[in-house]
């Protein structure tokens, strides 16, 4: 009689608990409910993934009402404001392609929800949804009930400790014990002993290492098994297909010399390969960890925030060394990097970093803000609440919504070398074997066994990650901050580079300043320093920081107006500073071109501040060495009153384009990408977003100011603004290494292959040989990468 299976869960259906829905059988009502669920919200497709991939869904009523208390709620969240709320949730059932789909689809099933992004590796899902029309709870109960129940635990989240999945060291441990004993107890078959209680005892001791050859073949190695059945059904053939494959043939082979009293078989070599396979597996992920941990941890940004100390005077700090309690100054269009209080009246806040919706928000004192928000408007200051997460503000900075859609070449080859690489493998192991099998059985099986393991692609896919990896700590470690890996990629394909003037050739902390109009009395100079207070422009900092120390005067309105300047209203009366334009009108023709910022108080113009710039250390240098493989280009939005003294500084018909509004930038880095130009910009990160946003490799310099912006690719302390042609040469060497670990990596598998195939390599030193060829090459790139980080590249 044919056993009926659940068709959601594929589990064996007692006849009295059948339950027939749409002519398809189910094994309890939580399968079918499921399934009624999909079908009418169109996901039935969900099954052609794999069948019967859905888990047994759990008893759950009542089990998830302590998420009705509010309290606990706003624990788990990891951001809520306003009807936006976002929860990221350990769903430990996630396994496969079909897992992800629906999982990224919870929008279909639950009204509510706007999006859900799975993260693979660690078994997540994090789920944006509006309270207003869902409740945690409800989502909760939807993932449980379509069989994808999350796992939560108030101490886990509290502590941010979540629960390892130690399967692998497990499995690790039972193939070592198993591999050590079988070794011990095949000495007298390796050394042929004659001896009377061995001959007498040998099959018992054959058989007592076949038993305990089960449990690294059975528990041990299921994960290939599993992987590579998957990889058939899915149609698409991977790397376990041929070592789950090389595996179950050395277990049969073995079991048939022991039955027929052939020989003890290979289960020493099968216990060994199990055993060096599942630890270069184990290499890989620590070395991944390795990466993520570096990255998240040490990689700081040079992020600056102003704190206000106890005698109310403001200085600037790391942010990671913010502490709880503290209080700060939040300027115009700067990010909020920790959870904290709001202490002001009022404030407007941008969340777009956080939702992706660029609506502000308005806040009033005492409501909480987040982490990841931006100020809009007049200044604010808030208390700190929680220490900063260098971790989650990375996150943000690689939300896939700022990423720029370019193909990397170093993904691309290795997608297809491994796309033929496992059918081509299949058909030299077969061609082998098909050779030695007229020749000699036990040659035969041992070359096809080892041409399955030794030609193992690990290296081969690990390498690109790992050098970009080992790169972007090296560049974090000198102060150069990427977003991600393939920014490494375009740095070493850039061509042209254009650089903003001021607050990037220019530094913000020196400058000669002078005025120019009616002497200002010191209420004009209050007014003046209170409104730039708020304001995060290169130049407002600088005249910030110049003028006296005089009383700060609250006031009612602020406004910043890109490429312009700023206005504000201070008990009635209208401030406005910046350009001449902007200030005086479109008709201000100002005799002496120069860079300046105008002020004008109560409709009354007083007078200018001059600006006489000092240009960064080693600018000329720079410039000159850049000049000699770049197109470099000079795009300031300033006018050209300082066109003679650019001219003495930088390399000979250097193009210097002045007068530029924002959006002129990026028509004119839109005009050199049409001409087959690619373009790194370099700016301040504030008036330049739009062209840095359109340009291939956008850099923000960061000088004692809150840079981060979804515009930019990469950060760069200005410190090191004179290295930059070094991080480009570093680049370039990143792509070498790269290329150079590819040809070590198939050259050691054409190798291990010729060996092989000629039956001079044992399945077990295959196995040996494997994981270190991985190691090989992560030490390889890390020396390359070390030795090029050190080398004079200039």
């Amino acid at each position: 009689m044919r056993k009926e299976n659940c068709f959601h869960c594929g589990l064996a259906i007692v006849k009295e608990d059948e339950i027939v829905f749409e002519e398809k059988k189910f094994c309890c009502k939580g399968c079918k409910t499921v399934y009624e669920i999909f079908s009418t919200n169109d996901l039935t497709c969900y099954y052609d993934f794999e069948k019967s991939p859905g888990a047994t869904p759990q008893e759950i009523e009542g089990k998830y009402d302590f998420l009705d208390n509010e309290s606990i709620v706003l624990k788990l969240l990891e951001f809520k404001e306003d009807t936006t709320a976002i929860i990221s949730l350990n769903i430990p059932h996630i396994h496969c392609s079909s897992c992800i789909w629906i999982l990224e689809n919870l929008q279909r099933l639950q009204k509510g929800i706007n999006t859900s992004q799975v993260n693979f590796p660690e078994k997540k899902v994090r789920i944006n949804y509006n309270s207003d029309i869902v409740s945690l709870k409800s989502i909760v109960v939807l993932l449980s009930s379509i069989g994808y129940e999350p796992y939560i635990s108030l101490e886990n989240y509290e502590s941010g400790q979540n629960n390892v999945d130690r399967s692998l060291i497990y499995k690790l441990g039972v193939a070592f014990f198993c591999f050590g004993n079988i070794m011990l107890l095949s000495f007298p078959e390796y050394f042929d002993v004659k001896e009377f209680w061995l001959d007498n005892y040998r099959p018992f001791f054959r058989w007592m290492i076949f038993a305990l050859s089960l449990p690294s073949f059975l528990y041990s190695g299921s994960g290939y098994y599993v992987s590579a059945y998957k990889s058939i059904k899915s149609k698409m053939l991977n790397i376990d297909i041929p070592i789950a494959l090389g595996i179950v043939v050395m277990f049969v082979r073995s079991t048939f010399d022991i039955v027929m009293d052939y020989g003890s078989g290979f289960f020493d070599s099968l216990t060994g390969l199990i055993f060096f396979m599942l630890l270069g597996k184990m290499f890989q992920i620590k070395t991944y960890s390795f990466l993520s941990f570096e990255r998240d941890f040490k990689s700081y940004f040079p992020i600056a925030i102003t704190k206000i100390n106890t005698d109310a005077t403001e200085v600037s700090i790391p942010i990671y060394e913010i502490e709880k309690g503290d209080r700060l100054l939040i300027r115009n269009q700067e990010l909020i990097p920790v959870d904290g209080i709001l202490i002001s009246d009022k404030a407007e806040i941008d969340y777009s970093f956080v939702t992706g919706e660029a609506i502000p928000i308005t806040k009033k004192s005492g409501d909480k803000v987040f982490a990841g928000g931006k100020q809009i408007g007049k200044v604010m200051e808030m208390e700190v609440l929680l220490s900063v997460s260098q971790s989650y503000l990375t996150q943000l900075w690689s939300n896939d919504v700022f990423q720029k859609k370019i193909e990397q070449k170093h993904k691309t080859i290795t997608d297809q070398i491994s796309r033929y690489f496992t059918p081509i493998l299949l058909l030299i192991a077969f061609a082998g074997f098909g050779y030695w099998i007229f020749i000699d059985a036990n040659t035969a099986f041992n070359v096809f066994t080892a041409v399955l393991i030794v030609a193992c692609p690990c290296a081969l896919a690990l390498t690109a990650p790992f050098t970009m990896g080992n790169m972007l700590r090296i560049f974090g470690n000198r102060n150069f901050y990427l977003k991600n890996a393939l920014v490494i990629e375009q740095l070493a394909k850039v061509d042209t580079i254009v650089f903003d003037k001021t607050g990037t050739i220019t530094t913000n902390s020196k400058s000669n300043i002078t005025y120019e109009g009616e002497i200002l009395n010191e209420n004009n100079i209050a007014l003046i320093k209170s409104v730039l207070r708020a304001s995060n422009h290169p130049l407002s900092r600088m005249l910030y920081d110049f003028l006296p120390d005089v009383k700060r005067i609250p006031f009612d309105v602020f406004e910043e107006i890109t490429g312009k300047g700023i206005q504000a209203t201070i008990n009635g009366v209208l401030i406005q500073m910046g350009s001449g334009d902007f200030v005086r009108g479109a008709s201000s023709n100002e005799s002496i071109q120069q860079t300046a910022v105008h002020v004008k108080i109560g409709g009354v113009y007083l007078g200018k501040y001059i600006f006489n710039n000092e240009y960064r250390e080693g600018l000329s240098d720079l410039f000159s060495k850049l000049s000699k493989h770049y197109q470099v280009k000079v795009l300031s939005g300033d006018n050209d009153g300082e066109r003679t003294v650019l001219e003495t500084l930088l390399p000979k018909g250097t193009e210097m384009i002045f007068d530029q509004k924002p959006e002129q930038k990026l028509q004119f880095i839109r005009e050199l990408q049409s001409n087959g130009r690619n373009v790194m910009m370099v700016g301040d990160g504030l008036n330049d977003a739009g062209a840095l946003a359109q340009s291939n490799v956008g850099v923000s310099i960061s000088e004692n100011v809150n840079v981060f912006s979804p515009a930019c690719d990469a950060i760069l302390d200005a410190k090191e603004f004179k290295k930059l042609n070094y991080f480009l040469k570093l680049s370039q060497k990143a792509i070498l290494t790269i290329k150079m670990s590819f040809a070590i990596s198939l050259l050691y598998n054409v190798v291990g292959l010729g060996f092989a195939i000629t039956g001079n390599l044992l399945p077990l030193v295959a196995a040996i040989i494997m994981p270190l060829s991985t190691i090989t090459i992560v030490s390889f790139v890390t020396l390359a990468s070390n030795y090029f980080s050190n080398s004079n590249l200039e």
